[in-house]
């Protein structure tokens, strides 16, 4: 804890990007500035330090009253190097958000077979360790589509995630496991819609749509993020389902989603570095901050 001004702030940390990461260089610090101008309405201070200085000593994190994994950028690319950061962070005890078991299954797509197991609908898709033109070929008549994309398992930002059109040959496959789903021209057409809980609370929502041309609805490929105030019930109601599948407490979570012919279905439950579009919150961030302060209250 230190002072600022007549105040005194709790200091906390904020795992970032590894430091020679160029990928999100120009974009991290201006997601970090919002959430410790957040934070700083619960009078919390945040420190950056990037996750790959603590994959094999978790003492420097130890002593932090709370440790909060957001910004950890590009992890997919050294994901067995995660792995064994959130294993080592579990057992040291550092006291971090979401919990360390979390930031480890979450960061592998493959946990959506679970939650639809569970009764959550997600798009249809067929499971691959390794993605070749056959499998795709079958995908194809399997699914009844002339468009589908192939992306991997562990991923994020639509990294290495490609569409491919009937009769098209597989180039820049994932060289991983792998999704082969449907396009859902929903996406494109509507857009993503993402639900940002703190604490268990609904926060706000925003509508991710892509540009012109494109599929992805990331602000890296030219998508576009519009607040949405009063998000479609059964939206919500998909939302608070998948919530309850998950057994362990969660500080945040955002949830993403679109609505196809058959109702709202689940892309992504993001609990691991979401951004929480905080520019787009009404409150700026105040029930995100305000989640942080309870969690040092409490000491869990």
């Amino acid at each position: 804890m230190f002072l600022a001004g007549d105040r005194a702030l709790t200091q906390i940390a904020i795992l970032t990007p590894a430091a020679d990461d160029p990928a999100y260089k120009s974009h991290w610090p201006v997601v970090l500035e919002r959430l410790s101008t957040a934070l700083a309405m619960a009078d919390v201070s945040a420190v950056p330090t990037a996750w790959t200085d603590h994959v094999e000593d978790a003492s420097d994190l130890t002593g932090y009253p709370l440790v909060l994994g957001v910004l950890t950028w590009g992890y997919y690319e050294r994901h067995a190097d995660w792995l064994a950061a959130t294993t080592l962070w579990g057992k040291a005890g550092v006291r971090i958000a979401n919990p360390a078991s979390v930031l480890g299954w979450n960061s592998d797509k493959s946990y959506l077979r679970r939650l639809e197991t569970a009764g959550i609908p997600i798009p249809p898709t067929a499971w691959s360790d390794q993605v070749t033109q056959a499998e795709v070929d079958a995908a194809f008549g399997r699914f009844g589509t002339d468009t589908l994309v192939v992306k991997p398992t562990v991923s994020g930002g639509a990294w290495k995630t490609v569409k491919v059109s009937r009769g098209e040959t597989l180039t820049d496959a994932p060289d991983a496991a792998a999704m082969i789903q449907p396009f859902l021209p929903e996406l494109v057409a509507n857009g993503e819609l993402s639900l940002l809980f703190f604490g268990g609370r609904f926060s706000h929502a925003v509508m991710k749509r892509a540009t012109a041309g494109d599929f992805r609805v990331q602000v890296q490929y030219g998508g576009s993020y519009v607040y949405v105030a009063e998000p479609p019930a059964g939206a919500v109601a998909l939302a608070e389902r998948v919530l309850a599948a998950i057994e362990e407490p969660l500080l945040y979570a955002r949830i993403d989603m679109v609505e196809s012919p058959a109702g709202w279905v689940l892309m992504e439950a993001e609990l691991v570095e979401p951004d929480f579009y905080l520019a787009q919150a009404p409150d700026g961030g105040r029930l995100f901050a305000e989640s942080v302060k309870a969690r040092l209250s409490s000491g869990a």
